[in-house]
């Protein structure tokens, strides 16, 4: 096998293990103390900060597009049109625009 298919193997088994890690160790826990609990409700926010912040600042025209239909998309609907509108707008953008 390539290096390739190695690395990637490699990934998914460290995304497997910390994913499960983190779940046999909440699961030992009768309560979760209301700041943990905050604070894991802020990853999945956190997490897409870090994925659409660089296109915001770094990107040109066909990610600026994405970012404003994804934001008016959101007001109206849910994730899944949020993210559907947004990767859609921002193919086509990227073909049209360069």
């Amino acid at each position: 096998m390539s290096l390739t298919v190695w690395i990637i193997l490699a990934g998914a088994v460290a995304t497997y293990l910390a994913r499960a890690g983190g779940h046999l160790v909440l699961s030992r826990f009768e309560r979760v103390h209301p700041r943990v609990e905050a604070g894991l409700n802020a990853v999945p926010a956190a997490v897409l900060t870090t994925l659409v912040a660089p296109a915001a600042f770094q990107g040109g025209p066909a990610e600026w597009l994405a970012l404003a239909v994804a934001g008016v998309v959101s007001l109206r609907f849910g994730m899944l049109p949020l993210f559907v509108g947004g990767a859609l707008v921002l193919i086509v953008g990227r073909q049209m625009l360069g």
